[in-house]
This record gives C-alpha cells, structure tokens and sequence, in this order.
C-alpha cells in the first residue's frame, strides 16, 4: 500500500464559534492529503493533465469521530486504494497531532475523464498501468 502523511496545522479561518473544525474543512484536508500524496508519489493533478485527463471526484465518504481545535494540528494520513477499475481510490484518516485520537476518517473516488468532450474512461489509461507497475501495484 502507498500511503502520504502531512501535518496541517489548524488555522483561526478552520474553526467555527466553538473554536472546533467546522465540518466542510475536513474534505479541504482529504484534498490537502490527495495533493501531498501525489508530489510524493508523482500522481499529481498536473501529472494527470500532462496525459489530457482530468480526475472528477464522483463519491466522497466522510466519517467524523472527534473535533478538531484551534491550536491542535491535523495529521492526514492519505492511503492508495488499488483497484482494477480506471478509478483513484483514497482512503483517509486524519488524528489530532496534540490528542492522538481519530478526528475523521473518509474515503474519495475518482474517475478519469477527457476535459475537453467530458467523457470518462471505462479502462485504465495507458500511463496509469505503467504509474502502478513503477510502485508494484500491477
């Protein structure tokens, strides 16, 4: 499994008037988690453009377990789903760095799609297979 760690910490404009993360925060970290796993794993939203695609999200689960405050720091913990399907799948948990506990779990899905005709892909695009045979995912 490859998986991306970062640390973000939680910023005065992330919390409502209870001082916790307002709820529609937690998604912008699953994207934060998306975009540091792919500049680790150079399975950027770039990288995909330089093959004419885009990725849309189509399904996006989001399990809350404990708050987030000010003052705390997010750990974003970002997990490649392998999948046969033309399909990015991540799997998130994001723990409180000053807590340790699960604040929220989650899960995304992907889809590849041609942003010009907005046509998805039903098989996996050729750079794709060769990105999962590079990290032995084929």
């Amino acid at each position: 499994m490859l998986k991306n760690t970062v640390h973000s910490p939680i910023k005065f404009s992330e919390v409502d008037s209870l001082r916790v993360v307002w709820h529609g925060n937690y998604v912008r970290y699953f994207e934060d988690g998306r975009e540091a796993f792919g500049k680790e794993f150079q399975l950027g939203y770039l990288d995909i453009y330089e093959h004419g695609l885009a990725v849309p999200l189509i399904d996006l689960q989001v399990n809350f377990k404990r708050v987030l405050e000010y003052g705390d720091t997010a750990v974003i913990e970002t997990t490649f789903i392998n999948s046969p399907a033309a399909k990015i799948i991540f799997e998130y948990k994001i723990t409180s760095a000053k807590h340790g506990y699960i604040a929220c779990i989650g899960r995304t899905t992907q889809v590849f799609m041609n942003p010009v005709n907005k046509e998805l892909l039903i098989t996996m695009p050729p750079f794709m297979e060769l990105w999962k045979q590079k990290w032995n995912l084929a």
